[in-house]
């Protein structure tokens, strides 16, 4: 698995980001409506939000996809591992529940397999 570099899954993060940027923000309605979340006012406040976060994720790993080894990539990778397991675990507990239906187990796979890259490439660089 010598493809697996930091920076190929530096790139596909950034394009991940951006793309579920530009869905939250300006077409929230078609993932809440994946995970049978309704959208409401709120909601689609959250949803903007987040999108706009998501636009910057993705500018930080385009901009970090030549970065060597260093203390700051470490810290992407395992801010990544992070976040990306946090938000599988509450994925799953929200479906377990009730909160949201079968579509949101997509995005926690999404999220497993990108906190698995990245540990990946964060062991392999040690």
């Amino acid at each position: 698995m010598k493809s697996l570099t930091f920076y190929r899954v530096s790139v596909f993060s950034a394009i991940l980001f951006v793309s579920l940027s530009i869905i939250l923000l300006f077409a929230p309605v078609h993932m809440l409506a994946g995970w049978g979340v309704e959208l409401t006012t709120e909601a689609g406040l959250l949803a903007k939000r987040i999108g706009a976060l998501y636009a910057g994720i993705a500018v930080m790993y385009f901009m970090a996809r030549n970065a060597e080894h260093s203390i700051t990539r470490t810290a992407l990778i395992y801010g990544t591992v992070t976040a990306s397991l946090i938000l599988a675990l509450l994925g799953i507990y929200e479906f377990a529940v009730g909160h949201a239906t079968s579509g949101i187990l997509s995005a926690v796979f999404i999220e497993v397999v990108l906190m698995l890259a990245f540990l990946y490439v964060g062991a392999r660089s040690k």
